[in-house]
């Protein structure tokens, strides 16, 4: 909600001052449908241009995060712990073959049961299950499979990135297409220079409707979304890395407690719980 109030709060600041300016809403009203329709459909032409159909439906669900923000809050980054907690010291008591049943089918898993929202995850799923898998092959190199885990977490991060590159690439074209729509303002305008002063520059000033339009879109709006979307992105990436870290200490011999604490030092500073609450989470674990 941030990034509509802000936004909100950008055009009241722009268009009040404009108002106190003595300015006049009448050129830009008239021009606006026609200069917002040429320089909006280049834009999403060039973005369908240079995207798959893919990476378009991609970009278009980035917008949902940035509206809603990282979709990863204190709680379940509690969860996470608390499940990784649970395997890394199944792994300890009885041996890496007793994780079979979990990862194995991970949908029947009463552990992954106990936390739906991480069961519903395919990419925490997946991470959790091909490198416990491993541990149980006898992969125990922590440094070797640290190399993996941080080969394939970059790969998607990267593919997470697309989005908010796309978004980048659209704002910075947009004050050249606003440029665009003004030049053929004053085409338009050229064509009728036998008119009166006054109608040409009420033509003239609706050419640089476009030029205005373009600046206001790509730096009030496009290059923040981008931004926004980006800072989303790389602190749900966070969370990704806890698996990571707690999997790698465990695999160096920490005990389950030590590998765990680990982790939670990963997550993110406002998301992170405290040693008391993360404690008190695994005091109250059950699972069958």
């Amino acid at each position: 909600m941030t990034t509509i109030g802000g936004f909100v709060f950008l055009l009241v600041t722009v268009f009040g001052g404009y108002t106190i300016a003595g300015g006049k809403f009448g050129i830009i009203l008239h021009s606006l449908p026609y200069e917002a329709m040429m320089i909006g459909g280049a834009a999403i032409g060039a973005f369908v241009m240079s995207n798959s159909m893919h990476d378009v439906k991609h970009t278009l669900a980035g917008f949902g995060k940035i509206l809603k923000g990282a979709r990863f809050h204190k709680g379940d980054y509690v969860d996470m712990l608390s499940l990784l907690y649970f395997f890394v010291r199944l792994v300890q008591t009885k041996g890496a073959m007793a994780l079979e049943p979990h990862i194995e089918k991970p949908e029947d898993s009463p552990a992954f049961a106990k936390f739906p929202k991480i069961k519903e995850d395919h990419h925490a799923v997946s991470m959790i299950c091909d490198y416990l898998r491993m541990v149980g092959m006898n992969a125990d190199d922590p440094h070797q499979i640290e190399d993996v885990m941080a080969r394939e977490l970059k790969k998607l991060k990267e593919e997470e990135m697309h989005p908010s590159h796309a978004m980048q690439n659209i704002a910075d074209a947009l004050p050249a297409l606003g440029i665009v729509a003004a030049v053929l303002g004053v085409i338009k305008t050229m064509a009728a220079i036998d008119q009166p002063p006054t109608v040409l520059g009420g033509m003239i000033g609706g050419a640089l409707v476009g030029t205005f339009l373009g600046v206001l879109l790509a730096y009030g709006l496009m290059g923040p979304m981008a931004t926004r979307l980006k800072g989303v992105v790389e602190e749900e990436a966070k969370y990704y890395e806890v698996i990571r870290a707690v999997l790698v200490a465990h695999l160096h011999g920490n005990a389950p407690q030590v590998s765990v604490e680990t982790g939670r030092k990963v997550a993110p500073s406002p998301c992170m719980p405290s040693f008391q609450e993360l404690e008190s989470a695994l005091q109250e674990l059950q699972i069958a």
